[in-house]
């Protein structure tokens, strides 16, 4: 029971970023920047409160895939922070969460696993759900909709990357590649951002600080070390069934909190997404969890 309520604990803090992200008078890059790198502060204090070291020569036997997925995962924290940005946090989500698809599309290519009749099927009904949440937000000549979802799809397509350079990095615990990846994602981010955007980023306003710190400690860090301590004794089916309460607390949060319309249409799209992509994933994760393997968000 423990672990089930720590893992949901994280799904919930993970589906508030958008609420929080809207408060931080930053850009993307720098809201990306400040995240990666107070999550992996408070991340590494845990890992030394749990007297625990990193294997540098496994960080340098990984270095190339681990700069790769320092790469995916900051370019996933930009484009969904810049996708809040510009449409309601409810179809940022649902353009978010196109990455499990993009990992079954990719799986062949990248990891040489056979693409089932069912797979097929659950991207094509998850295409289906796509279009209907992009074609209602082109009916109603929403602009910044469409942007808006077109840099969640992005966001998804580098999270989708992530998973997949997360199968090519051996050897490394879940916590301890967490914090490498946020060290690295951190490093990457510095030159990029004060070479697009100056040093604004010292100059933020008082009002934007408590965020911060909330969305870098809070949504960063507590949120990956209970999502961690959760999942380490929950079955695959378990995790696959509660990984969806981030979507539907993003949603909730979306409809009640923010007043966000939501057309019957786009519900009905999100609910084909969301559906098609759950049916895949426990499926998937039934024969990982056999092989011996984990999944990790």
């Amino acid at each position: 029971m423990k672990s089930k309520i720590q893992f949901i604990l994280s799904m919930i803090i993970f589906s508030t970023i958008g609420l929080v992200v809207r408060f931080i008078d930053l850009s993307s890059s720098e809201r990306a920047l400040l995240s990666s790198f107070l999550g992996c502060l408070f991340l590494l204090l845990i890992f030394l409160l749990m007297k625990k070291k990193i294997s540098w020569k496994l960080v340098k036997s990984n270095a190339l895939f681990l700069i790769l997925s320092g790469i995916a995962l900051g370019g996933n924290w930009i484009f969904l922070y810049q996708s809040y940005d510009y449409t309601t946090i409810a179809n940022a989500t649902l353009g978010y969460y196109f990455a499990p698809v993009f990992v079954m599309i990719l799986s062949p290519f990248v990891l040489r696993e056979n693409l089932s009749i069912k797979k097929i099927v659950c991207i094509g009904v998850a295409i289906v759900g796509m279009l209907l949440i992009v074609g209602e937000g082109v009916s109603a000549s929403k602009s910044d909709d469409i942007l808006g979802l077109s840099f969640g799809l992005i966001a998804g397509a580098f999270y989708a990357a992530l998973l997949l350079l997360n199968k090519f990095i051996k050897d490394t615990g879940k916590l301890e590649l967490t914090i490498i990846q946020l060290g690295t994602t951190t490093l990457l981010l510095m030159p990029y951002v004060f070479l697009t955007s100056g040093f604004g980023i010292f100059e933020v306003s008082g009002s934007s600080i408590p965020f911060i710190i909330i969305l870098g400690i809070v949504n960063t860090g507590i949120g990956f070390w209970l999502f961690f301590s959760g999942m380490e004794k929950l079955k695959g089916q378990s995790i696959a069934m509660l990984s969806y309460v981030d979507p539907f607390v993003a949603i909730l949060i979306s409809a009640m909190i923010l007043q966000e319309q939501i057309t019957t249409i786009q519900m009905l799209g999100g609910a084909l997404l969301l559906g098609s992509t759950f049916v895949s994933e426990t499926k998937f994760i039934r024969l990982t969890k056999q092989s011996g393997k984990i999944l990790s968000k």
